[in-house]
């Protein structure tokens, strides 16, 4: 396991000053010294040689969500449906013998960066016996959230610049962006073939290794460029370890990444967390519609 620290205590301010990563804070006491595949039938095809070829489809994960060359799934003449899909997301955070996860459920929108998720917090996780659902809308550069709490009235919402997030929003949310999920794994490096399993009913491939945020942010699309440098500057160590499972048309069907943060300076426990993403239902309608200027709040928010 890669320990995954932060340069310094701003980057680990910010993951302790949001509601959804308040949990963290609530359960493990953050602190802000947190110190090849080839192309059949236009369709890319998962490899199971290993080396080069692994790491050539796990590069082209993003690739293939964004740029639309997988089948369509279950439509009439296979017609392409991979620009959208929905989404679960699970975050879990440990420390100390004490496991928090965090659950979410929504669309998104590849081609666009654009998605809606619904965050259910498990109960006592934010200092109250039951929090509401938080809503979360994802844009290019920006992370918008509802029922935030923390003093935040539940009828306005609170907009978070992600470029400017020492994490790049990898974990602060509460829920990795998927496109960032996908596009983290544009760095991969010692990729390994695991084996073919199956994920709801569907056969897919399992790739393990190490992906390299600096790397992967120098490889990304413009859209996700900004966030993943954001995230490359604010980590000590860019490596993190993965686990992804694509289907036979090279989609990405689930990835797990995991991070660990130094709690309470370089001497203090370490606080695990293992982002996963879930896809499925390819082709789903995203709607994201922005809230306007007047539901957002500017005011303070408390902070735990």
């Amino acid at each position: 396991m890669v320990v995954q620290q932060h340069r310094s205590g701003g980057g680990a301010r910010a993951v302790c000053a949001l509601a959804v990563v308040g949990v963290m804070a609530a359960t493990a006491g953050c602190s802000a010294d947190g110190g090849g595949g080839g192309v059949v039938g236009g369709r890319a095809v998962a490899d199971e040689r290993g080396g080069a070829d692994s790491a050539d489809v796990v590069h082209r994960a993003a690739e293939v969500l964004a740029g639309g060359d997988g089948r369509g799934e279950n439509q009439p003449g296979g017609r392409d449906v991979t620009g959208s899909a929905e989404v679960r997301t699970s975050m879990e955070t440990a420390a100390g013998g004490t496991r928090v996860t965090i659950t979410g459920r929504g669309t998104y929108d590849f081609r666009k960066r654009l998605g809606r998720l619904t965050l259910v917090l498990p109960k006592d996780a934010a200092g109250e016996e039951e929090h509401r659902p938080i809503t979360e809308l994802f844009t290019p550069g920006a992370l918008y959230m509802k029922n935030r709490g923390a003093g935040v009235p539940d009828s306005k919402w609170v907009r978070v610049d992600t470029t400017a997030l020492e994490d790049g929003n990898l974990v602060t949310g509460g829920a990795t962006d998927p496109m960032a999920a996908a596009e983290l794994l544009r760095g991969a490096r010692e990729v390994t073939y695991v084996g073919r399993s199956e994920l709801a009913g569907v056969p897919v491939r399992h790739y393990r290794g190490i992906t390299d945020i600096g790397r992967a942010a120098r490889a990304a699309s413009p859209g996700s460029r900004d966030v993943l440098a954001a995230a490359a500057r604010g980590f000590r160590t860019d490596a993190v370890p993965f686990d992804v499972y694509l289907d036979e048309a090279g989609r990405l069907r689930k990835v797990r990444h995991r991070f660990s943060f130094a709690n309470g300076g370089h001497g203090g426990p370490t606080v695990q967390v293992v982002s996963t993403t879930l896809l499925s239902g390819f082709g789903a309608p995203v709607a994201v519609q922005l809230p306007d200027d007047r539901d957002i709040y500017t005011g303070k928010i408390q902070q735990g």
